[in-house]
């Protein structure tokens, strides 16, 4: 592994490119290669077994295009498929787990944390055990919302139903009175103006891209591997819908996308 060599960024759909936006602007330089697997999203109601081998695919076409790291942006597959797949390569994995519980732990007063997510990423309770390994006091609200990602997707953002459907998701977290919530879904920052309106502007919200673009820095740096003076080429492979994927990337990563390839599973 080398500098020059590009980062490759994973994620079941579009949710990935909210931590690409946070990668690209943290490191201006690095080459990345994404790699969303628009044909067989989403994952988040999938099992584990479907999910470990849906990652493995995307571990394999990382090795034909000669990463030096890979980032798997996807929650789902972060909490369900990245242990299973860490020692079955031999590059720096890095996913959006960890960063996003040191963050909540970070910001919590009270010691209550909530977290949405999928389906798959609440059941497997992965960031209640993270942010618990980091402290043991604090009491995790987990709560799936899986309409979330539809909405988002649909660009139902400003929407009367998006409102009702966030104060139904998230009223038993207020209650709880959590001080931080965390947005365990790459999606769910597209959300985050009508998700803090109802939760209030004393509830910390956390958006784990932001904190895994600082660990990435740290992780290329202990490794060496920090690009330097590099060009920040990008290129986005899709396993379908190319066009929707543009269409509605540009929403995700604040700019048009370049240069999209479809691909299959390899």
């Amino acid at each position: 592994m080398n500098a020059t060599q590009p980062i490759g960024i994973f994620d079941s759909g579009l949710g990935g490119l909210t931590v690409t936006r946070a990668i690209r602007n943290h490191l201006p330089e690095e080459r990345i290669i994404y790699y969303g697997d628009t044909a067989r999203v989403p994952y988040g109601a999938k099992s584990r077994d479907t999910i470990i081998a849906f990652t493995r695919d995307a571990l394999q076409f990382f090795a034909h295009h000669d990463v030096k790291c890979v980032v798997i942006a996807c929650n789902t597959a972060s909490a369900l498929a990245l242990d299973a797949v860490r020692e079955e390569v031999d590059v720096p994995l890095l996913g959006v787990i960890e960063p996003g519980a040191q963050a909540a732990v970070a910001a919590t007063r009270v010691r209550k944390v909530g977290v949405i997510g999928t389906t798959a990423t609440i059941a497997s309770d992965v960031y209640a055990h993270a942010i618990r390994r980091l402290d043991e006091h604090i009491t995790v609200y987990s709560q799936p919302c899986p309409l979330f990602v539809p909405l988002v997707e649909e660009g139902w953002i400003e929407r009367e139903a998006t409102r009702l459907i966030v104060e139904e998701y998230l009223q038993p977290l207020r209650t709880a009175r959590v001080d931080t919530l965390v947005l365990g879904c790459t999606h769910y920052p597209l959300l985050a103006g009508v998700l803090q309106a109802y939760m209030g502007p004393e509830v910390t919200l956390v958006d784990s891209a932001q904190t895994c673009a600082v660990q990435l820095d740290a992780l290329l740096t202990q490794h060496g591997l920090r690009a330097s003076g590099g060009t920040g080429e990008e290129t986005f492979f899709v396993t379908d819908m190319a066009a929707r994927f543009s269409e509605l990337g540009a929403r995700f990563l604040g700019r048009r996308l370049q240069a999209i390839k479809v691909v299959g599973h390899e």
